[in-house]
């Protein structure tokens, strides 16, 4: 199989702590430019239901509450860019790498990422913004005290992360408008697609 070009696709990486807009601007990005998007998550789930051995091993690992194995993960991301590799202008890669580890494994068997955006807000509004979701979702594992320790796994394991990549980094207040987020979103994008 052919690597990705990524001179012709960039490569994306969305990285944003729980409640910091990421979604919303990942779809602004998909109308706009219109890259492939991929969230670990969503891969894991449409294995998971696909039946297949290795959906089989997921569930079991799942059910016995462990985290997914890195290299099945980075396996799953890899097929998923290779079987769209033609048709895709770019890939928003969302929510990954989570660790150190899985950035250096992903440039490693996948390709270099050209470009990460951060979006930052600081803890006192991700958990506003929680529980405000929670409030209207009645999602139960958003209570302040589940809120503040996920931010705080997802903050450690982040800055390790975006200390790894200093030129590639681009940071972002997110705690601005979603259309003042998005104007810098634009200047970060358009370059890459000229």
């Amino acid at each position: 199989m052919a690597p990705i070009d990524t001179s012709k696709k960039p490569i994306v990486w969305v990285l944003g702590g729980p409640g910091s807009g990421k979604g919303t601007q990942c779809e602004k990005i998909i109308a706009k430019y219109g890259f492939t998007h991929l969230s670990t998550g969503d891969l894991l789930r449409a294995e998971v239901k696909s039946g297949s051995d290795r959906a089989k091993e997921l569930t079991a690992i799942m059910e016995r509450g462990e985290l997914v194995p890195n290299e099945i993960v980075l396996d799953l991301l890899k097929e998923a860019m290779l079987a769209r590799a033609d048709e895709a202008k770019g890939f928003l890669i969302d929510g990954y790498p989570r660790e150190k580890s899985q950035g250096i494994a992903f440039e490693k068997n996948i390709a270099p990422v050209t470009v990460i955006i951060y979006f930052e807000a600081s803890s006192e509004t991700l958990t506003k913004r929680l529980l405000g979701r929670a409030a209207s979702s009645g999602r139960a594992d958003d209570n302040e005290e589940t809120i503040k320790l996920r931010l705080k796994t997802f903050l450690d394991n982040n800055d390790l992360v975006l200390a790894q990549y200093p030129s590639k980094l681009k940071r972002i207040n997110a705690e601005q408008t979603v259309d003042v987020i998005f104007g810098e979103v634009q200047a970060i994008l358009d370059p890459l697609v000229a």
